[in-house]
């Protein structure tokens, strides 16, 4: 059972995102993607926006990496890299149309003066990274099955010194971590357990026995791919049932629509890496 603390605390997060200004659906590397499906380029940007005003008026402060041309899927800022502590390891993307992504998200760090880690074995960021602070002394949760593979588990452990948690993916619409599992505070997490092997669900109902469990539709939704900063939780405007939940649960839901950019399959944490500096 979840445990309900109205007393959930907000805490200052940092991220990174990155205008759409260039997003367009011109290939089809994951099962949302349809070429034939047309984007509202300029929609997509004032909803976007509306996602950045929604960060920066909840307290957040958010740093902006700039769009190149030819890179249409710049926007899901998450897969460039995991920053922990200051470090950070670097993205390797599976697919060539997104290889010189790996590069503006360097540039970028480096610019900051943070520790890069580059890697050798595909990986793409917190796509399929995600870290729990006070779990068990700090974990990485880290998917595999689809795009990151599992050497890249071992490497980000050596990168960042934290311990990695392999979780095998195995439903392709579940294609990143990011969209089948989200870390909602310091300690807890909510996931869809059809999305993980038997193994894996066995796993994370052992490690968060207290987690927010949703269903198939919150997860359709794109419902787990939010961002919380511990007590408020943004997330897509359709994921109306996992709103619910997560009110009982003592967070307050934030909806913001992103319907434009869920057509490259993406929704609010893909469009956001935190930056734990």
């Amino acid at each position: 059972m979840v445990t309900v603390n109205q007393q959930r605390v907000p805490r200052k997060r940092t991220y990174l995102m990155c205008s759409p200004e260039h997003f367009a659906v011109e290939y089809a590397i994951n099962p949302w993607m349809d070429v034939a499906t047309p984007v509202d380029r300029e929609l997509a940007v004032k909803q976007w926006d509306r996602l950045r005003e929604t960060l920066v008026g909840l307290g957040h402060e958010v740093h902006l990496l700039t769009p190149e041309p030819g890179l249409p899927d710049m926007v899901y800022a998450a897969n460039g890299a995991l920053m922990v502590d200051g470090s950070v390891y670097g993205a390797r993307f599976k697919h060539e149309q997104r290889a010189a992504e790996a590069a503006a998200h360097r540039a970028f760090y480096e610019s900051q003066g943070w520790r890069f880690i580059a890697p050798s074995e595909t990986n793409e960021g917190e796509g399929d990274f995600a870290y729990v602070p006070e779990a068990h002394g700090g974990l990485i949760l880290a998917g595999h099955g689809f795009r990151t593979e599992i050497p890249a588990h071992a490497e980000a452990q050596e990168a960042l010194g934290r311990p990695v948690v392999s979780l095998h993916l195995i439903d392709p619409r579940f294609y990143h971590l990011d969209v089948a599992l989200t870390v909602l505070d310091d300690s807890n997490i909510a996931y869809f357990p059809g999305a993980f092997s038997a193994a894996s669900q066995r796993v994370l109902a052992q490690l968060f026995p207290a987690a927010v469990i949703a269903d198939d539709a919150d997860a359709m939704a794109f419902g787990l791919n939010l961002v919380s900063d511990g007590a408020n939780v943004v997330l897509n405007s359709e994921a109306t049932g996992l709103a619910g939940t997560l009110k009982a649960a003592g967070y307050t839901p934030v909806p913001v629509e992103l319907a434009e950019l869920k057509k490259g399959g993406g929704s609010v944490k893909c469009c956001i890496a935190e930056l734990r500096h």
